[in-house]
């Protein structure tokens, strides 16, 4: 799958399929994909509206990230822009999603966008090494 290539560049191993078949079989909201040409750069898997983990008039990007490297802060915003166009689609006025600050980048990024802190929480890992959660990574991450 396109989506696992792109998110074991990013962490080996990382593999959002479960996620996407639930969000599509369950028709909980959808995927944002981005491309250039042919190659998957980035996409985002989206809940939208009641019945879902977002809530009423919300699109909660569950997860969403963009390919590392030289570009990778236009492209998150070319993501972001995506998102935001599924929620006004299904007629959401909110976008909400988790950044961990780690992904500094694209925490400023969010912020810049106009994005606000709704609530801070802590990510333990087991064994204390380095995830997805770095500088250099545009990841967007359920937090809850």
């Amino acid at each position: 799958m396109t989506c696992r290539s792109l998110t074991s560049s990013i962490y080996e191993g990382l593999d959002l399929e479960r996620e996407i078949m639930a969000v599509r079989n369950q028709r909980l909201g959808d995927t944002v994909l981005l491309w250039e040409g042919d190659t998957l750069v980035g996409f985002a898997v989206c809940h939208c509206g009641p019945g879902t983990e977002a809530g009423r008039d919300t699109c909660y990007i569950k997860f969403g990230a963009v390919r590392r490297g030289s570009g990778a802060e236009n492209l998150f915003d070319k993501l972001l822009n995506g998102c935001e166009e599924l929620a006004a689609m299904h007629g959401m006025t909110t976008v909400t999603a988790g950044v961990n600050s780690a992904c500094h980048n694209a925490y400023r990024r969010m912020i810049a966008r106009g994005f606000r802190i709704d609530f801070q929480g802590i990510m333990m890992l087991r064994p204390n090494e380095p995830s997805f959660d770095r500088p250099d990574c545009y990841v967007m991450c359920d937090l809850r």
